[in-house]
C-alpha cells in the first residue's frame, strides 16, 4: 500500500492518474496516482531503475502512457496542445550536453531560439546563473559545474511554470548548490512548480514542500516530510552529553519501547517511539547531570530508506 496524504484542494501543475507504461513485457511503470500544485517543489526519489526517468519523459510528452492518464498544466502533453505546453516547461537532463564549439552566449540563443524566446532574456540569465564572466568563452572549456549552471539557465528559457530537473546540483560546489536552490525558492515565490530528482537526499531534504518516492515502477509514498514521518512511525533519537553518575539511566533502559546506546561515558541517545518523544524527553532533561539535549526526527534518507523496503520485501520489482 502507498503511503499517500491527502492535501486540500487546489490548482494542480500535476495530475497523474493510474499510469502505467510498458515496454514489451517490461513495466517501467505501473499505477501511479499523484497531484503535485502548483508553485511547489518536489522532490522525485527513487533507486536507478526505480522509473524516475519515465516518468518525466511522459511528463514532457516524449513518451505516451500505456494506461492511465498525464495532465501537465491542465493539459495532455501528446495531446494538441502539446507545442505551446513545451514552452512552459522547463527540463534539465542528468547529463547536459552542448556543442563544444560554440560560446555559452550560443548555446543559450540557440536554444532561445528553439524555444521562441529574444535571444535578450538568454543574456540576462546567464547573469542569473553567474556565467556572464564567460558567456563568450567556448563550453569546452567550462567546469562540470558551469556546464550545470548553463543547463540550468536554458531551462529557466521562457519563464517556465514547470521546471522538471534531474540530478541539478551534480558538479556544483557548496556555495552553488546553495545559490541553486536560493534561486529555486525564487521560482516557488513567484509560482513555478518544480520536480527534482535526487541522490543527494541530504541536501534537498530542507528545501522541498513534498517528496514522491518510487521503487519497481510503483509510488510508494509521497507527502510532506512531517506526513511520511507519522506515516512510517519510525522512531525519533534524543541525544543528552553531560556528565551523570552509573546508572542514573537504568530506568530508561528498562523500557522496552526504548532504545539506549551510551558513548563515551558522557553521550546517551535514546531511540523513542515518536508518540512516546515529549515524555522521553522531559525525563531526559530533568535528569541531573544533563548539560545538552537534541532531538532529531527521521532524516529523509531514513524515510527513503523504510519506504525503499517495501521493494526489497516483495522480491524486487513485479
Amino acid at each position: 500500500m502507498t503511503a499517500t496524504i491527502v492535501s486540500a484542494p487546489t490548482a494542480s501543475a500535476v495530475s497523474l492518474g493510474g499510469v502505467g507504461r510498458r515496454y514489451g513485457t517490461f513495466e517501467a511503470l505501473a499505477g501511479v496516482s499523484l497531484e503535485i500544485p502548483e508553485g511547489q517543489i518536489w522532490g522525485l526519489l527513487g533507486h536507478n531503475g526505480a522509473g524516475k526517468t519515465t516518468l518525466m519523459k511522459l511528463l514532457l510528452g516524449l513518451l505516451r502512457p500505456s494506461a492511465g492518464t498525464v495532465q501537465v498544466l491542465g493539459t495532455s502533453p501528446t495531446g494538441p496542445e502539446a507545442r505551446s505546453l513545451r514552452q512552459r516547461i522547463g527540463y534539465l537532463p542528468e547529463s547536459a550536453t552542448f556543442y563544444d564549439e560554440l560560446s555559452g552566449r550560443e548555446v543559450l540563443h540557440y536554444f532561445a531560439r528553439l524555444k521562441g524566446v529574444p535571444p535578450r532574456e538568454a543574456d540576462g540569465l546567464l547573469e542569473r546563473v553567474e556565467l556572464a564572466h564567460a558567456a563568450d568563452r567556448r563550453v569546452k572549456t567550462y567546469s562540470k559545474g558551469m556546464r550545470q549552471r548553463l543547463g540550468l539557465a536554458q531551462a529557466l528559457l521562457g519563464t517556465p511554470r514547470l521546471l522538471l530537473l534531474d540530478e541539478p546540483t551534480v558538479g556544483l560546489d557548496p556555495i552553488a548548490t546553495m545559490k541553486f536552490y536560493g534561486l529555486l525558492d525564487d521560482m516557488r515565490r513567484q509560482g513555478v512548480t518544480t520536480i527534482l530528482s535526487s541522490h543527494v537526499l541530504p541536501g534537498i531534504e530542507r528545501h522541498v514542500d513534498r517528496v514522491a518516492i518510487l521503487g519497481g515502477g510503483r509510488l510508494l509514498a509521497s507527502g510532506a516530510m512531517d506526513e511520511l514521518r507519522a506515516a512510517s512511525r519510525l522512531p525519533v533519537v534524543i541525544r543528552a552529553r553531560g556528565t551523570w553518575p552509573v546508572g542514573q539511566w537504568d530506568d530508561l533502559a528498562a523500557d522496552p519501547a526504548l532504545f539506549i546506546v551510551h558513548r563515551n561515558g558522557h553521550e546517551l541517545e535514546v531511540s523513542a517511539p515518536a508518540d512516546d518523544k515529549l515524555e522521553v524527553l522531559r525525563r531526559v532533561i530533568s535528569a541531573g547531570g544533563v548539560e545538552d539535549v537534541a532531538l532529531n526526527p527521521p532524516t529523509l534518507d531514513s524515510l527513503y530508506a523504510h519506504f525503499s523496503q517495501r521493494i526489497s520485501s516483495q522480491g524486487g520489482r513485479r
